[in-house]
């Protein structure tokens, strides 16, 4: 199954639910009612257009966690597209990586080393 053979229309709500993270998971990595609601409409459109997806799909509207929805989506765009998108949503479309590593090593330093850098 190629990603050209889905929709635009399936792909479109792929895309807005991975970019939506903040909006549409809760705290835990689940989708909260507005995000189930655009997985919804986004399953409705693909069993319609690939019904061989109904069992999946099932499986995924029962547990819709992030890691779920990332292998469902991983059909649809690619796998490359949704690691691209679920950074994006997460972190930030200007976030650099080299910055975030920083940040966490940082972090993981004691006050007292942190206190004789900055001296």
């Amino acid at each position: 199954m190629s990603r050209d053979s889905f929709g635009p229309e399936v792909r479109s709500l792929a895309r807005k639910l991975l970019l939506g993270y903040r909006i549409y998971f809760d705290r835990f990595g689940a989708l909260n009612s507005d995000g189930r609601r655009l997985l919804a409409e986004l399953c409705r459109y693909l069993v319609y257009e690939h019904p061989e997806m109904k069992e999946f799909v099932k499986r995924v509207r029962k547990e819709p966690t992030l890691e779920n929805l990332a292998k469902l989506f991983s059909t649809i765009l690619g796998e490359e597209e949704v690691r691209e998108l679920i950074d994006i949503g997460i972190y930030g479309l200007y976030t650099d990586t080299i910055s975030l590593h920083a940040r966490s090593s940082r972090a993981r330093e004691p006050s007292s080393k942190r206190r004789q850098s900055t001296l």
